[in-house]
């Protein structure tokens, strides 16, 4: 069974980062190959304006992360967030990370904003609440990198945690088997979020971004991530053609 999955491309790389890293739905592609269930990619950048053909089926939509706030109301993003909440009642699987992850909290009835904690940076460790099949392999506390000033502070009302920290309380989410979100950005590595790092720095403040900088020589659980997704999407799912 090979998965179909169409990647929401929610935002362009800063100039001198695009011809090392290109872009966030690559990202995604090369993550997504280090985990063992079969998937195929398809990318469009709704920022420009890119989006599937009507009659297009896949299994899943992702939506990346993205410099933009979730909860404002720029043209592209509420055209998103039309095409999502159409996705959504139609019972399509939907994954978001980062901008994602607040776009469909807000979209479903929970809240996000500008997070009182300031800045959330560098490599994050979160508990987990729920033990769910999809789950696999197994890990005992979650860590990811995260590049964030935003936050989801309400659920949506059937919403129910995956993983949390005291700085950030809802840092992934479920919605039953169709929604699966992450604060944290499985997709990055560590050399994309120093390059975040210094050239946000001065923005930073220097406490922030030397704290960050130390907490790069911590793994993380990106690759795990991304094999939850696929399961996430896998379990229950007919292929899409």
């Amino acid at each position: 069974m090979t998965l179909n999955i169409c990647i929401l491309e929610t935002d362009v790389l800063r100039p001198e980062l695009v011809e090392q890293y290109h872009g966030y739905g690559r990202m995604f592609e090369r993550l997504f190959a280090s985990q063992p269930i079969p998937a195929r990619f398809t990318v469009f950048n709704v920022m420009n304006g890119e989006y599937p053909p009507a009659d297009a089926q896949y299994d899943a939509y992702l939506v990346t992360g993205s410099k933009a706030d979730s909860f404002a109301t720029d043209p592209w993003i509420e055209t998103l967030k039309a095409f999502l909440l159409e996705r959504y009642q139609r019972g399509d699987k939907l994954l978001g990370i980062c901008f994602g992850h607040q776009l469909l909290a807000l979209l479903l009835g929970g809240k996000a904003e500008r997070a009182t904690q300031g800045w959330g940076v560098g490599t994050h460790e979160y508990s987990l609440a729920n033990r769910a099949p999809w789950m696999t392999p197994e890990i005992e506390t979650l860590t990811l990198l995260i590049s964030h000033q935003d936050q989801v502070t309400s659920l949506p009302k059937d919403a129910s945690v995956v993983a949390s920290s005291e700085f950030c309380p809802f840092a992934a989410y479920q919605i039953g088997d169709q929604v699966l979100c992450f604060q944290g950005h499985p997709e990055f590595i560590h050399d994309y979020s120093r390059a975040l790092l210094d050239i946000r720095q001065q923005h930073l403040g220097e406490p922030v971004y030397q704290q960050a900088i130390a907490s790069l020589d911590r793994d993380h659980h990106g690759v795990t991530v991304a094999e939850w997704m696929m399961r996430f999407v896998a379990q229950g799912t007919q292929p899409a053609q």
